[in-house]
């Protein structure tokens, strides 16, 4: 990106040069930026405008501090000023007619160029003889200096509406220009003519030439700003407790390494959650009140995807841990044990670890290698495996002598059903059994017509995966609204886009068979109608019953996708099983159960969360360090406060935003999907969805306090803004122009 400054005065012609340079760039295809900042909205005085142009999309809204170049309209405001924050080498064009050597003094360590735009424009009677205009002069200039071509900058001119003389005038600079192409210095980049205060900032009036007021009025103050951060509420209702402010600036930032090492810090799935989560973050976005939410599980999956980081263990600990259960709670626990520096030990069931990621969902939503490689990168930190080992209550006891703590994680393992009547035959299979066998590729459903029962992912996912494997038709029957309906929003509309029926409030009461002349066996499925009544326990609302309204549907299969229940056998019997409490009864040893056995929240970024805060605690008890779990962004942002309120939209300046609808990124045809198990969705190509984020509550450094604080009591060192209290008055200008109110006033 190149970014260019411009100093001149009102009057001359500035802001409309970097249009015309901006425009010289846009209509070769880039994209640019061009505005202006007035210090007084009067002729004659100072002022700058700005300019920036790039191949990529241009998110940086911020006044240029640090430009590749300066244009000076105006020789007498040539000084030491113009050259803050210009990089070495960088040019300085100024509008005079003494040659380029006149300034080498000043400006050693820069590339110098000269014009007499003023005589120039004169004698082409552009503006007054007082009050010459010489940006279409100078915007020739600045082509033949940056080797942009004369044509391309005529073309900006007539895109402008700039015609005759205008064109004139910038022809005879581009010929008349002279350049000095070698600074007499080289070293390294540095401003020169520093503010006489180094505790002030640049201020409107000193940025465009003027003094800072002298006199110190603090003890005029009755209010003084200051800087908080408060919690976003993506990060504030995040299972997982990912920093989702923090990781989605990074991207922002194109910094995908960084993004990704963000997230590690909670989650060892951002790949998997940036697919297969229900995002609350995104319902929870203030950026909805806008024009819709950031699509932050998209940018999760991107981060994933792209970043590369290979956590290491952060120190090394002679304590054991086994973990009974390889599904994300046990994972995510043993990935963090590990970082703590523990020795894990995962037990499972199973042949393979990852539970339900592997054989729960199917690979049209999460691919297999996805999961392999995040699993891989979990047991890179040294922890053991061990398969095909089922965990009684008499071999936990064994684990519990042998190991300083121990975790159980084994989901929910008991299905529900309905007692249909025909339950237990091979009418009638449970949904997380069918998804099992259509990931070991041994089950076929060719010309049948399959019922799902249930709303939730378990049987969109059935029903999808049904339809792949040649149903004749796939009809999915719940007894709520769609409304109740608690799977991802997305996988319902993707269901229904690839035409599964969907039968609302409808409960199924009876299975029957019926004779059948054909290879497949037809059943009758008896329904009832039904419609809502108050909010049960879950706060949905209850179901109830229409009287006479039965109906029948005429089915090969069922597919029972109802929810699961917690298997608590392999605990002392009468055990109360809680998240965060420690079981007692066995030796002395912490026992802890964790995931959707404790919670029974059923989402992989629940168990995510719970797993992190298991391991956590465990560090806790056995080392008795103190870990926050925090749901602050970026810890090394240097705050006065630091709030626990999770800011609103109503607190934000939604008007300071550009509107932008999110991306979604593409996916495959529908037509194709009955017929493969690929990935549906396909990400998105770039991280640019994430410049939406409005960084609610946690400043992103946009600089629009420094930039309109009228006396330069406040500059940013670092990561850190200082305020000069000698100087400052309480006006509060600082908190006014503060998008996201991190900036608030304080009593005295």
């Amino acid at each position: 990106m190149i970014e260019i400054r411009i100093h001149g005065r009102g009057g001359q012609g500035g802001v409309t040069l970097a249009k015309l340079i901006a425009t010289s760039r846009f209509l070769q295809g880039l994209s640019v930026q061009a505005f202006g900042l007035y210090a007084a909205e009067r002729s004659g005085a100072p002022i700058q405008a700005f300019c920036r142009y790039a191949d990529e999309p241009i998110t940086n809204r911020n006044l240029i501090y640090e430009p590749d170049h300066v244009i000076v309209l105006d020789p007498t405001l040539v000084g030491p000023v113009i050259a803050t924050g210009l990089k070495t080498g960088g040019w300085i064009l100024v509008n005079s007619p003494e040659p380029p050597g006149e300034f080498a003094n000043q400006f050693a360590r820069y590339r110098l160029a000269t014009v007499d735009a003023t005589t120039i424009a004169r004698d082409n009677n552009l503006g007054t003889r007082s009050v010459p205009i010489v940006n279409t002069a100078l915007a020739g200039a600045v082509g033949r200096m940056l080797a942009i071509p004369l044509q391309e900058i005529c073309a900006a001119l007539e895109h402008l509406g700039f015609k005759g003389s205008n064109l004139a005038a910038a022809s005879r600079a581009y010929e008349e220009v002279r350049l000095v192409e070698s600074p007499r210095e080289v070293g390294p980049p540095e401003a020169l003519g520093a503010p006489a205060d180094e505790r002030r900032g640049p201020s409107l009036l000193e940025g465009a030439g003027a003094a800072l007021p002298a006199l110190k009025t603090g003890q005029w103050a009755t209010e003084q700003p200051r800087r908080r951060q408060m919690i976003p509420p993506c990060n504030h209702i995040c299972p997982a407790g990912n920093n989702v402010q923090g990781f989605l600036n990074a991207l922002a930032r194109d910094e995908p390494d960084e993004a990704l090492e963000i997230l590690l810090r909670t989650t060892p799935f951002p790949s998997i959650c940036g697919r297969a989560c229900p995002a609350p973050c995104m319902e929870a976005c203030n950026r909805i009140e806008l024009d819709g939410a950031v699509n932050v599980r998209q940018m999760e999956r991107y981060a994933g995807d792209h970043g590369v980081v290979t956590p290491a263990p952060l120190a090394r600990r002679d304590e054991r841990i086994a973990i009974v259960g390889s599904g994300p709670a046990g994972l995510t626990a043993a990935y963090h044990l590990a970082r703590f520096g523990y020795r894990a030990k995962v037990f499972e069931s199973g042949a393979e670890i990852g539970g339900l990621l592997r054989s729960g969902i199917p690979e049209f939503r999460l691919p297999e290698d996805v999961v392999a490689r995040e699993i891989d990168r979990i047991l890179g930190l040294g922890i053991e495996v061990e398969t095909d080992r089922r965990i009684d209550r008499q071999t936990l006891l064994g684990l519990a002598r042998d190991h300083d703590a121990v975790l159980v994680a084994t989901g929910l393992q008991e299905q529900r059903d309905l007692q249909l009547g025909m339950d237990g035959t091979e009418a009638v299979v449970q949904g997380i059994d069918f998804l099992d066998h259509v990931h070991r590729g041994d089950v076929r459903v060719d010309g049948e017509s399959v019922v799902v029962i249930g709303g939730g992912n378990t049987a969109m996912d059935a029903a999808r995966s049904a339809l792949r494997l040649g149903a004749r038709s796939v009809r999915v029957v719940y007894r709520r609204s769609r409304q109740e309906m608690p799977a991802i929003r997305e996988e319902i509309h993707d269901a229904a886009e690839e035409g599964v029926s969907i039968d609302l409030l409808t409960q199924p009461v009876a299975l029957h068979e019926e004779p059948s002349d054909g290879l497949l066996r037809r059943y009758r499925l008896t329904c009832r109608r039904m419609e809502l009544g108050e909010p049960d326990e879950s706060g949905r609302r209850a179901p109830m019953e229409i009287p006479d309204s039965d109906f029948e549907l005429t089915c090969n299969r069922v597919i029972l996708a109802l929810g699961q229940s917690p298997d608590v056998s392999v605990f002392p019997e009468g055990t109360e099983v809680r998240e965060g409490t420690q079981l007692l009864g066995l030796l002395e040893t912490p026992l802890f159960a964790i995931g959707d056995l404790a919670t029974h929240d059923g989402t992989i970024a629940a168990a995510i969360g719970s797993g992190r805060r298991a391991a956590v605690h465990i560090h806790r008890v056995l080392s008795g360090a103190h870990v926050r779990i925090t749901e602050h962004a970026d810890e090394y942002c240097d705050v006065d406060v630091w709030c626990d309120e999770v800011i609103r939209a109503d607190a934000l300046k939604l008007h300071l935003f550009e509107r932008q609808a999110a991306a979604e990124g593409e996916s495959l045809p529908i037509i194709e999907r009955r017929s493969t198990f690929d990935e549906v969705h396909m990400g998105l190509e770039d991280a640019t969805e994430a410049a939406r984020c409005l960084s609610c509550g946690v400043c992103n450094e946009c600089d629009l306090c420094c930039t309109y604080c009228p006396e330069g009591v406040l500059k940013r060192v670092g990561h850190r803004l200082e305020f000069d209290y000698a100087y400052c008055k309480g006006c509060g200008v600082c908190v006014t122009e503060c998008p996201r109110s991190v900036i608030f006033m304080s009593h005295l």
